[in-house]
């Protein structure tokens, strides 16, 4: 279980840590965050099975978070006030701890989120989604980061994704390339299915990014795409894609 924990006390978020290891050894802690920007940043290009979330950050409430980036993730809150309850429960929480957390109270809230999730048999987004009345949605736009400068990217502007050596990168319909901290496997389980498809192990293209498409053999499709990549044979559609991929074009 992959979790996050946002406590702008670096002694609380440590404690914290030490807790859940105690209760459950397999708990990977991915990161400890304590503001609410670094954790808008954060979830541009991350995610969690669970959070563990303070209230009051370092540079206001958290629940300015959810004002800016759309999260579908459960989320235990950790606070010494009992009155943000009632908002606490209409975002994405599971349960409510107040400080100091006690051991037992944080082994039910895992039990729960365990007892949860095999309940259902679901993903928690779809789950939450449900819950809280509204459609699970895709991604929608990328924060890159060159140098000291951060910029936003809708998803609307990109062409394709793609390997080059041992990272991936993004490219947009003007030309311009930006690594991002994602595999294409990730990106096939967030992005919307109806404009981006897996071409072959190196590809992940937009439909509006494909230019043309020419007869291959073996029963395949190679593409040109816009922008022109640096190796057109990387644009092949691999031979057990082929099919689901005739598919999507005519869905």
């Amino acid at each position: 279980m992959n979790v996050l924990i946002i406590e702008d006390e670096s002694f609380a978020a440590d404690k914290l840590e030490l807790m859940l290891k105690e209760t459950d050894p397999s708990i990977n802690i991915i990161a400890k965050l304590g503001s609410v920007k670094e954790s808008v940043q954060w979830f541009s290009q991350h995610r969690a099975d669970l959070i563990f979330l303070d209230i009051q950050l370092s540079d206001g409430i958290s629940f300015s978070i959810f004002e800016q980036v759309s999260i579908n993730t459960p989320i235990i809150f950790t606070t010494a006030y009992d009155q943000y309850s009632i908002k606490a429960f209409q975002v994405n929480s599971i349960s409510y701890l107040l400080k100091p957390i006690r051991k037992n109270d944080l082994a039910d809230s895992l039990q729960k989120y365990r007892t949860l999730k095999t309940a259902f048999s679901i993903d928690f987004d779809m789950l939450l989604a449900n819950i809280h009345g509204r459609e699970p949605g895709f991604k929608k736009r990328f924060l890159i980061q060159t140098g000291e400068k951060i910029r936003k990217i809708e998803v609307s502007e990109i062409a394709y994704f793609h390997t080059l050596g041992k990272g991936v990168y993004l490219r947009t319909f003007p030309g311009n390339s930006f690594s991002i901290e994602y595999t294409l496997d990730k990106l096939e389980t967030i992005l919307d299915p109806s404009v981006f498809f897996r071409i072959n192990r190196k590809y992940l293209v937009s439909m509006d990014s494909i230019a043309n498409m020419v007869a291959y053999s073996r029963g395949r499709v190679k593409l040109d795409i816009k922008p022109k990549p640096d190796d057109e044979l990387d644009t092949v559609v691999s031979i057990d894609r082929s099919s689901d991929f005739r598919k999507w074009l005519n869905s």
